[in-house]
């Protein structure tokens, strides 16, 4: 059957019937099917929104850190206030997750993500209005609000769109735009700063965000809304059983957190979130503070080892793929890489800990964002490969709050750390304690995929 490129994009797709057929003629490792055209389309300009809207996420994420100096000045803040006013982004976004996954699984991507990104890009804009330690909070905490939808909906979209053999490099496109979001958020966000003053920096990015939202919600269409043909539904489920459109209830989102793969999945990702954050909020400070670099030079050598958490993302997607062409299961080549990484990466954080020379220093860090986007990638990759379709944005969701409250710990616990000692050595070290534990974490927990009668409580055709 060629497929019909005609159709109404706002129809309903095959039936549900169709899409509950038996898989076991469509094996990954019999999988020779491509993606037509307008499939093709679709994931292309998919996988561009998602880019542009991670590295808008994570501009604006950065800007509290980047305008951090004028800003303690402006306002009179400590170093321990500082360190506070960043995680109250992270607690805000990490305790939201909860629900938001289930909402992604319920409302679909275009409408959830369309949503946040508007709420965070109006929280962002609102804080160029701020008059102290509390309103900035106010906006942080609604920032955090409003990006929570944004992983959950991309793994969503990767999961619909694209085959699971075709999953790893989009997954680390998307998870490099947020390194790369942070890598330019440096230089770009310090020109701003200077050129203008760290209020117009937040309007003029919260402005850029809006637009996006529109944009977004105007042009992507969820799965379940586009008239799909036979083998256009062939292409996307080979592999993997065909389920039918399905809302998780609240019994089957309790019964999915109690299960042992959900918390190897979720708690690995402590590790990764409170290293990568530690970055994210403090790598600005930490060198003006313990290599006394200058603001500018500072608004430049941060972006390094943020591009090369970018290289690593988009390396651990292909590398992931690699393995899985040469008959390594999906659930070993992900957890494996994702452990592998997050080791890594605590490894080199110690070095750079321990290191005298401040070029030194900065390539420990390089190597180590590079290999925690390896790691970072196949986080998020994992969630398509344990979890059933109709789950994946709750196991999503259920992940990055346990992640990110390891995540919303790092600014406060840093901050407190540098504060009682006049050094970041300490902070360092814990981080990459904990993100060790992260890694065997990763390797022993996650065992084996979810089955969805695990979830439903009802036996699938196969008897499993």
């Amino acid at each position: 059957m060629q497929p019909n490129y005609d159709v109404d994009d706002t129809t309903r797709h095959a039936s549900p019937e169709s899409r509950c057929r038996s898989s076991a003629g469509h094996a990954s490792e019999g999988f020779s099917g491509r993606a037509s055209k307008r499939i093709r389309f679709r994931q292309r300009s998919a996988l561009a929104m998602l880019v542009a809207a991670g590295m808008i996420n994570y501009i604006d994420r950065a800007a509290l850190s980047i305008g951090s100096p004028l800003i303690r000045d402006e306002f009179g803040l400590s170093i321990a206030d500082m360190g506070l006013l960043l995680s109250v982004f992270l607690w805000a976004y990490s305790f939201t997750q909860l629900p938001v996954g289930g909402l992604v699984d319920r409302f679909g991507p275009r409408k959830m993500l369309g949503l946040g990104l508007f709420v965070w890009s109006v929280a962002q804009a609102v804080s160029a209005l701020t008059t102290g330690f509390m309103s900035f909070a106010a906006t942080r905490a609604v920032l955090g609000i409003g990006e929570s939808p944004q992983f959950s909906s991309c793994i969503r979209v990767v999961r619909d769109w694209y085959n699971v053999r075709e999953r790893g490099l989009p997954t680390g496109l998307f998870a490099g735009s947020s390194a790369l979001g942070t890598a330019i958020a440096g230089p770009i966000l310090t020109f701003l700063m200077l050129q203008f003053g760290w209020r117009w920096m937040f309007a003029i990015m919260g402005l850029l965000g809006i637009f996006l939202a529109i944009v977004w919600y105007i042009f992507y269409r969820d799965v379940d809304t586009a008239a799909l043909t036979e083998d256009e539904v062939e292409y996307l489920s080979a592999g993997e059983s065909r389920e039918p459109p399905h809302k998780p209830s609240l019994a089957e989102w309790l019964r999915l957190m109690r299960l042992s793969t959900t918390w190897g999945v979720v708690l690995g990702f402590v590790g990764t979130t409170y290293l990568s954050w530690l970055y994210t909020a403090w790598l600005p400070s930490y060198l003006s503070i313990d290599r006394h670099l200058s603001l500018p030079k500072t608004g430049i050598l941060v972006a390094i080892p943020f591009l090369c958490s970018m290289g690593g993302t988009v390396s651990g997607g292909l590398f992931t793929q690699w393995l899985i062409l040469r008959k390594i299961s999906p659930l070993m080549s992900v957890k494996v890489t994702a452990a592998g990484g997050t080791l890594g990466m605590s490894i080199f954080t110690i070095f750079a800990a321990e290191v005298s020379s401040t070029p030194v220093a900065i390539t420990c860090l390089s190597i180590a964002m590079f290999l925690g986007g390896i790691s970072l990638t196949n986080a998020w990759t994992m969630i398509g490969v344990v979890a059933p379709r109709a789950y994946v944005g709750s196991l999503a969701g259920m992940k990055n709050f346990v992640g990110y409250l390891g995540g919303a710990m790092a600014p406060t616990v840093t901050g407190f750390i540098v504060q009682s000692t006049g050094s970041f050595e300490p902070a360092l070290i814990t981080a990459a304690v904990i993100g060790v534990s992260s890694a065997f974490i990763y390797f022993f927990g996650v065992r084996r995929t979810i089955d969805a009668s695990e979830i439903t409580g009802v036996s699938s055709p196969s008897g499993k």
